[in-house]
């Protein structure tokens, strides 16, 4: 079978590589660094803080501090401009755009060639040899991977020197080996187009009559597809279009509120789903397990890893504490700390709770500034996924997109939090919806739960429910309509909330 031939060949030998986790954490951790640190030596960053490659990780932690987006921005924008071995040795063609800060719209993350290769594409295949030895009856190679991809275009910083900025995605397929290109779909002209609606229509005309084995891409825009593929060929699910499709690798977003319905989608005995962590920053983590959820750290592809524990997390980075890979404790949670081809201990702001050791493997709890702690509740993502999909599963209802925020007291008016919620399939009544999840935040919460007690501090959440299309207007109107942009979950802030509900109101 042409499948296992490619895994033996190309795979199986990776795959006892990643073996070496369950005991060889550290050693693998520390070779990460002294390579780190080596390169960085040669550029102005490393001039800066003295790096050399024989630094300890004592001594590393202590001359280089810890950098938000905002602390590392003036280095990065030097090598926008085409300045040389800045972060790292070189001049740096490639900059992936994401979510922005609370001063800028967008960050810029720098894709350095050993990021690339030696980080991004390494996790890639790390996936496929993961999936293949997990699967040893698939037929993945005989067909081909359908690939989401974003866009890109060349920043006008430095005419003349070519370098782009886009999304991750686009980075990784102008920039793949011709040979990935016989085995994927669509073609390349399409995958980088950049208005989305032009982009759907183009798509499912490329896509719908291929034999397509394998979905990659974030679960939200995925299902956009599926959709628009399935109305084009009246079918009533994928089975029909897409006869061995086998696997979808997803990321970007959790895939909880998704997950029935691609189940009702694709009812497929041999569909497989493995979650992916490739962020902008850097590949980390991939299930490993069909059976379990959590995703298991990469720890040999080029980056060194830190964590802050969340209970120390404030806005000084002077006051908090990191630790290495192998001084962290299951059962916390942590906001990632990165050293890479390119970002020196950046706190890339998302937040991870490990559940075993050796190997590492971990759950992504949220970010560090998508949360509500309006009232100390710290309500985080991964509860309100969880609540929502218990909810939609004892009602029967499934959801598109969410967004909830803080409501402050007043006028004799309770605290309490304001959800927005598009359905797919709407619930009967949305009071028994409202109720139910509630008491499911409670559940899962503890702190949300000792909130509510009684309605002494915190009021009962109130929902209001969004027209279909709602949070793709609100996106478009950001000029992040398709690629890897996301919804924001949850904010302490209202902007989010009063910009989804001034659209509703127009509607």
């Amino acid at each position: 079978m042409l499948t296992r031939i490619i895994y033996k060949v190309a795979f199986r030998k990776r795959v006892r590589e990643i073996s070496r986790y369950a005991t060889k954490a550290a050693e693998l951790q520390q070779e990460q660094l002294s390579f780190l640190l080596k390169r960085g030596s040669r550029t102005a960053f490393g001039r800066k803080y003295a790096l050399s490659g024989d630094c300890s990780y004592e001594q590393f932690s202590s001359k280089v501090p810890l950098h938000t987006y905002d602390e590392i921005k003036p280095w990065i924008e030097r090598m926008l401009r085409g300045e040389r071995s800045i972060l790292w040795p070189g001049l740096c063609r490639w900059f992936a755009k994401s979510s922005g800060t609370t001063s800028d719209k967008s960050k810029f993350i720098p894709v350095t060639s050993d990021a690339l290769h030696r980080t991004h594409y390494r996790g890639g295949t790390d996936v496929v040899a993961i999936y293949l030895s997990l699967n040893p009856q698939s037929r993945m190679m005989s067909g081909k991977g359908l690939i989401l991809g974003g866009s890109s275009a060349p920043t006008p910083l430095a005419p003349g020197l070519d370098i782009r900025v886009g999304d991750l995605s686009a980075c990784l397929i102008q920039n793949v080996n011709p040979l990935v290109n016989a085995i994927r779909t669509p073609s390349k002209d399409i995958a980088l187009m950049d208005e989305w609606e032009a982009k759907l229509k183009a798509l499912t005309e490329a896509t719908k009559d291929v034999n397509v084995t394998s979905l990659s891409g974030v679960p939200s825009w995925m299902m956009g597809l599926i959709k628009s593929v399935l109305a084009d060929k009246g079918a009533k699910d994928l089975t029909e279009v897409w006869p061995n499709l086998e696997v979808f690798f997803h990321g970007g977003i959790a895939f909880t509120p998704y997950r029935e319905q691609y189940r009702k989608f694709i009812p497929s005995e041999k569909m497989h789903y493995l979650e992916t962590y490739n962020a902008s920053e850097g590949f980390f983590g991939i299930q490993s397990s069909f059976g379990d959820p959590a995703l298991q750290l990469i720890i040999d592809n080029k980056i060194f890893y830190e964590f802050i524990p969340m209970d120390e997390f404030s806005d000084d980075n002077r006051n908090m504490r990191a630790v290495p890979l192998t001084g962290i404790e299951t059962g916390k949670n942590y906001a990632m700390v990165i050293t890479t081809p390119g970002l020196w201990r950046y706190i890339v702001g998302d937040t991870v709770r490990f559940t075993q050791k050796d190997p590492y493997k971990f759950v992504i709890t949220g970010r560090t500034k998508a949360f509500i702690n309006a009232f100390g509740e710290e309500l985080m993502v991964s509860n309100a996924d969880e609540a929502l999909c218990e909810t939609c599963n004892l009602l029967g209802c499934e959801l598109s997109e969410y967004t909830a925020a803080p409501t402050f007291a007043s006028d004799g008016k309770k605290a309490h939090h304001s959800w927005i919620i598009e359905f797919e399939k709407a619930p009967k009544d949305l009071e028994e919806f409202a109720n139910l999840l509630d008491r499911n935040l409670q559940k899962v919460n503890s702190d949300y739960e000792a909130k509510r007690y009684k309605g002494i501090f915190l009021d009962r959440l109130e929902l209001t429910e969004a027209p279909k299309g709602t949070f793709n207007q609100w996106l478009k109107q950001k000029g992040k309509l398709g690629g890897q942009h996301k919804i924001p979950r949850l904010s302490n802030s209202r902007t989010y909330y009063e910009e989804l509900l001034q659209i509703i109101g127009t509607k």
